[in-house]
């Protein structure tokens, strides 16, 4: 029998690249989310690329009894990967309530409810946001480097979010979890049939890249050219989505397979390399050919001048490696413009 792993947010884009990884890897899929920023359509994709049809229920995981319905409905359930937040770091700080109830009290409700149907394994979608903006002599981070101040709600939240998980795991709770910082996810599947699809204006750097560069936005604004680093502009670690989805994977598996020694531990994942957002630009219209239309505008509040991550505990002890190159994450994500664009989508 296969063992069952509930994805929370399964719809959204990492969830369901994650989702397909985990189908791909043997396990039996259930998708919660309750479609605030991406479409039920997605499970279909997911269907395409694998050749099966996880199930799915479209429910709020703040909504604590309907979320105990889902566990009883499907139980036995092995582990659980709980993406489903809200994220827009701009958002969160003009709509901070919704964010510290959205992304605090699904993860309560989660934990609540483990033990009562014996679910050993959590996976926390959490974020390098955790490390506020860093020291320059802590960069790259390391999941030794200290949490600073966070500089959005949505950044707190992460971190509020780690703290209760730590401190369940350490009143006795019998579960194991397992906190995911990651950086920049970025790109969509090489099939093309599943990507980054926000609801309304894109949030998210990429989309709204790919989004100008075929003509559905006027112009990509650059928040900021006057920061501390080499062009001006902020520095990230992007990571390709199909990479950080089999991250997910192989802890869920350390988890399952017992070789967690540790009842909460945190990984980072990412590249290990900053790139800067004018770089990235630059980068994308050279393996694309397409000139993006840009402008500088003022900085943003929330941003992070420059964060990237060291990954070598994830390669040495999850054996994970991030194997794509920047090139290969935004020719997908303009192959997955593109082929929304051939379809009518947009």
């Amino acid at each position: 029998m296969k063992k069952r792993i509930l994805v929370t947010g399964g719809t959204g884009f990492i969830g369901s690249h994650t989702s397909v990884e985990l189908i791909e890897s043997g396990y039996d899929v259930v998708i919660v989310d309750n479609l605030s920023n991406s479409k039920a359509d997605v499970i279909y994709g997911i269907e395409k690329i694998t050749g099966i049809r996880p199930a799915f229920e479209q429910v709020d995981c703040t909504d604590l009894p309907a979320l105990e319905n889902v566990l009883r409905k499907y139980q036995p359930i092995e582990g659980i990967i709980h993406f489903a937040a809200s994220k827009a770091v701009g958002e969160s700080v003009k709509e901070p309530l919704k964010y510290y109830r959205n992304n605090t009290v699904s993860t309560i409700n989660l934990l609540e409810l483990m033990p009562q149907f014996g679910i050993k394994g959590f996976i926390f979608s959490s974020s390098c946001t955790v490390y506020g903006q860093p020291n320059t002599e802590n960069l790259p981070v390391r999941e030794t480097s200290p949490r600073q101040d966070a500089e959005s709600p949505y950044g707190n939240t992460k971190k509020i979010d780690e703290d209760i998980i730590t401190d369940f795991c350490k009143s006795g709770a019998p579960i194991q979890a397992i906190l995911l910082r990651y950086f920049n996810p970025i790109g969509a599947h090489p099939t093309a049939i599943i990507g980054e699809l926000p609801n309304g204006v894109p949030a998210n750097l990429i989309p709204y890249l790919t989004q100008t560069a075929i003509g559905i936005r006027e112009c990509l604004s650059v928040f900021g050219d006057d920061y501390n680093t080499p062009d001006g502009s902020c520095i990230r670690d992007y990571i390709y989505i199909v990479d950080l989805a089999k991250a997910h994977v192989a802890a869920m598996e350390r988890i399952l397979n017992g070789k967690s020694d540790k009842q909460v531990d945190i990984f980072n994942i990412g590249t290990g390399t900053g790139v800067s957002v004018l770089e990235l630009i630059h980068t994308f219209e050279k393996c694309t050919g397409v000139k993006l239309n840009y402008k500088i505008v003022g900085r943003r509040a929330g941003d992070i001048e420059q964060v990237w991550g060291n990954v070598d505990k994830a390669n040495k002890i999850l054996g994970w490696h991030a194997t794509h190159t920047l090139e290969d994450a935004l020719s997908s994500a303009w192959k997955w413009q593109q082929k929304l664009r051939a379809d009518g989508v947009m």
